[in-house]
């Protein structure tokens, strides 16, 4: 694709260097096995809904015309053909969906002293080309260890954590026992859109427990004008995962 949105990787120790894109290049769209892109699916009111790419591209689908998600606005892996007679280059494209499915997509929640349910278990966030933060979503490709397939691991973003600093979240991870097995990986989307505190283009510090130590990192996210409604989206990318 001829636009590829970037941010800084959340990782500490490629924070320097490592960029992620929201879209696969030229080569790798060729293929209906892979997705195109990492997009938000926004529904409107009459029924119909688009796809953000970017915080600036929306897409318009040929071939759908209501959402598979319903009411439910999303993070999702999309395939697509661009309709070129239609599309130029327009920040507005019109697109043929070859599939799609949805990513565990969340609000964040607020800190609240003594709560244990957060969890304190180190978890991994993937240098990955579906690590990025545009339109008021942070989503990213997270790893650590699965063990039980009974246990059920809950990953929050957790706001207000630093009464001097409204913009500094935790990711925190709750494994429910579930500590020992593999690695293994998911993805997970965090909505700050309409969140109290995080207007215009928000300049975020994020911190988590790695199985290496504590990793913070410091970004820019633009915000989007419409919260989603909905509750949390789930799907077989993200079965083990709440």
């Amino acid at each position: 694709m001829k636009y590829i949105k970037t941010i800084i990787a959340f990782f500490g120790a490629l924070a320097a260097g490592a960029l992620f894109s929201s879209c696969l290049d030229d080569d790798d769209s060729n293929s209906l096995g892979r997705p195109t892109a990492l997009v938000t699916v926004s529904p409107g009111s009459d029924g119909t809904f688009v796809m953000y790419l970017d915080d600036n591209t929306v897409l318009t689908p040929s071939n759908m015309k209501s959402s598979p998600f319903k009411e439910k606005e999303v993070r999702a892996l999309v395939n697509y053909t661009e309709d070129k007679l239609l599309s130029g280059k327009s920040d507005i494209r019109s697109v043929h969906i070859n599939w799609i499915d949805s990513i565990r997509t969340k609000q964040p929640v607020a800190f609240v002293e003594g709560d244990d349910s957060y969890g304190n278990d180190p978890i991994e966030i993937i240098p990955d080309w579906v690590t990025v933060a545009e339109d008021g979503y942070i989503t990213m490709r997270i790893r650590t260890l699965w063990g039980s397939p009974s246990k059920v691991h809950v990953i929050n973003l957790v706001t207000g954590v630093n009464p001097d600093d409204p913009n500094e979240i935790e990711l925190r991870h709750n494994a429910n026992g579930d500590v020992y097995g593999r690695y293994g990986d998911a993805l997970v989307a965090f909505n700050l859109n309409g969140w109290p505190g995080f207007e215009g283009r928000a300049k975020i510090k994020l911190r988590w427990k790695s199985f290496t130590g504590e990793r913070v990192s410091e970004f820019e996210l633009k915000m989007r004008d419409i919260a989603s409604s909905g509750e949390p989206e789930k799907s077989w990318f993200n079965k083990n995962i709440k």
